[in-house]
């Protein structure tokens, strides 16, 4: 019975191959931990929009994005109250050395009234604020929106690393079951004379290589699990379940190029020539004159004025020599928008190059998974093919074990390719500016 022990064994393997998706379920799951995460997400496994969720809570550079956001629009108020009237209550009390004889010579001079103040010209100035603080809210909401888009990124390269090395350390623990069971064959047949010492000693070096191999697959796993716990802020990993990601043909290059000027980084650096442009409107106004009106309302007044319950004061302030401190203050201004409208230039260009660079990488990607898919079922009818010479002895077990290191390199080729196409159909999404949770 013992030389049958080989093709059964063989043919396990085989079969454990060619059954990816139940494969992907066994690996997938990661060892309990000692210590469980206090979450909502504890006892489950993490799906890749689980996993970005979590992640947008935990990031400090989303946070700080957030806070930028909220600085603007204490900013937006700032600008808008300049252009509103100001409404204050005065009061006053005032003492002096005096006999009292008079109004002038009073020793305590009280005043109470209420001021308004309200520019009514200042050259567009506050316009221009206004304007300027609602394109930089606008920006910061879009730089909030691609730092998101990065953030998946990250969380999805380490989500896809993860289940990777998972799934490549199942097939080397394959192979290596194998290649054990094969040893012991192999000693069982050299004792009886059929097997030589030299067919042990190969299958004994091909094992330590799968091992080394092995304590590799362990090593990356370890980093991405890591990774992906920084990530999301979690103690420790329950697990992950991978998901197909809807890739169907591609469209052609130019509909995902054409994207590239709605991308948040794209337009957030158009919001920021937009602020440079009414900066320069803010620093032209220091040419034109200034008109404001202040009226005052008095509740108490003494003296010659105690009958007087009401003025205003209509002021116009017009530049006449300034010392060229206006002339520097707009060509700085306008020199500061021609640098905003360059690298908003700059940041289109560059979008739309980042979404040739993976529209160019995911077609690649297809076509090479393509090719290893292929590859790794002509890898299995010769396994196939060498199991049948092997039962009528037309080959010996040396040419059946390279036969089947050969279909193992296949099927990890094809793993390795299948995530690199996941990883790089979400770049390329990113790289449109989609929002990858509308997607997933």
């Amino acid at each position: 019975m013992a030389p049958l022990r080989l093709p059964l064994l063989l043919l396990c393997f085989t079969i454990a191959l060619a059954t990816p998706a139940a494969a992907q379920e066994i690996l997938v799951p990661i060892p309990p931990q000692q210590e469980q995460p206090d979450s909502a997400a504890a006892g489950r496994l993490l799906t890749l929009a689980d996993c970005f969720a979590l992640a947008l809570k935990r990031s400090e550079e989303i946070a700080i994005s957030g806070e930028r956001l909220e600085e603007t629009r204490g900013r937006f108020l700032q600008a808008l109250g300049s252009a509103l009237p100001d409404v204050s209550f005065v009061s006053t009390d005032k003492r002096q050395d005096g006999t009292g004889a008079t109004a002038f010579t009073l020793k305590h001079i009280p005043e109470r009234r209420f001021t308004f103040t309200q520019p009514l010209f200042t050259g567009f100035k506050e316009f221009a604020a206004v304007a300027g603080a609602r394109a930089e809210r606008q920006g910061r909401l879009h730089e909030k929106a691609r730092a998101e888009q990065l953030l998946f990124v990250d969380v999805a390269d380490a989500f896809y690393l993860l289940t990777e090395q998972r799934r490549d350390l199942f097939a080397l623990e394959t192979i290596r079951a194998t290649l054990l069971a094969r040893i012991e064959e192999l000693e069982d047949r050299r004792r009886l004379g059929r097997s030589r010492a030299s067919e042990v000693a190969s299958v004994e070096a091909q094992l330590r290589r799968v091992e080394a191999e092995m304590e590799q697959a362990r090593s990356a796993e370890t980093t991405a699990r890591q990774l992906l716990e920084f990530l999301t802020g979690l103690p420790r990993l329950e697990g992950v379940a991978d998901q197909e990601i809807p890739l169907g043909e591609l469209a052609p290059e130019g509909a995902y190029v054409g994207k590239a000027a709605a991308r948040p980084d794209v337009r957030a650096a158009e919001e920021a020539w937009r602020l440079a442009q009414h900066e320069t409107a803010v620093a032209r106004a220091d040419y034109w004159p200034e008109v404001d009106l202040e009226g005052n309302y008095y509740t108490e007044r003494v003296g010659n004025a105690k009958d007087v319950e009401w003025d205003v004061l209509l002021t116009v302030d017009v530049p006449i020599f300034q010392g060229g401190s206006a002339k520097g203050a707009v060509r700085s201004a306008a020199s500061r928008a021609r640098q905003a409208q360059l690298r908003f230039e700059q940041t289109r260009r560059q979008a739309e190059l980042d979404i040739r660079d993976r529209y160019a990488l995911l077609q690649a990607a297809v076509a090479r998974a393509r090719a290893l898919d292929q590859a790794w079922q002509a890898a299995e009818e010769n396994y196939r093919l060498q199991l049948e010479d092997y039962r009528l002895s037309l080959v010996n077990t040396l040419d059946v074990l390279e036969t089947l290191q050969d279909l193992e390199d296949a099927r990890r080729e094809v793993i390795r390719a299948d995530y690199e196409l996941k990883r790089l159909y979400w770049q390329l999404l990113v790289a449109t500016g989609e929002l990858p949770h509308d997607a997933l």
